[in-house]
């Protein structure tokens, strides 16, 4: 189920990408966006899992989403492992249409450490690409697929002073990708195989 406001906030082809993400033209099946730039999913297993191992980080979590993204619908995604144990969770807010993907995390600031972006797709896709177009920080792309199975994961690191982040691309394939703070996933133990879980 989807709650908006949680917490009181929260490239075209093969070639595009998302941001925290990269630019992609329409699809046949969706007609929106399939590029976004980094921070943002092109198709992506939307599940991610956070902790700062005290409870349920929801003073952090609070201020995700704000600005551009105070609107988006929101969900608390969870890493676990394939036992089930968790290993870190997120605030996250939903990209699903063209234009929220495409946008992905550009136009944020800053990521909060329990927050994140999940790119969901209608269907998995072979062909995704985020880049990291126009972004101001760094994260972590887990690309997950219709189970929430992480099939892979990129630690992209922020532009450098004279870059804008587009030739920094990172491929995969899925139905959701996660964006969330640069090596959370290292700082969490999240790996190839663990498990994204979430309500949309």
């Amino acid at each position: 189920m989807r709650r908006r406001d949680l917490l009181a906030a929260m490239g075209a082809g093969s070639v595009g990408g998302f941001a925290g993400c990269a630019g992609v033209g329409p699809t046949a099946s969706d007609g929106e966006a399939d590029g976004e730039r980094d921070g943002n999913a092109d198709d992506s297993d939307g599940k991610a899992d956070e902790s700062d191992g005290d409870g349920d980080g929801a003073d952090r979590a609070a201020e995700w989403p704000s600005g551009a993204y105070a609107d988006y619908d929101v969900t608390l995604v969870e890493a676990r492992t394939p036992d089930g144990d968790r290993l870190g969770r997120v605030t996250a807010a939903i990209a699903e249409t063209g234009e929220q993907r495409f946008l992905g995390l550009s136009d944020a600031e800053t990521l909060p450490e329990d927050a994140g972006m999940l790119f969901v797709f209608p269907a998995p896709r072979e062909d995704l690409t985020f880049v990291m177009r126009e972004m101001s920080f760094g994260i972590d792309i887990v690309y997950a697929d219709a189970e929430g199975t992480i099939v892979e994961i990129h630690n992209a690191p922020e532009p450098g002073p004279n870059e804008d982040g587009s030739e920094q691309t990172y491929p995969g394939s899925g139905r959701y990708v996660l964006e969330v703070p640069y090596k959370w996933t290292d700082r969490n133990g999240v790996a190839v195989g663990d498990v994204l879980t979430f309500e949309l």
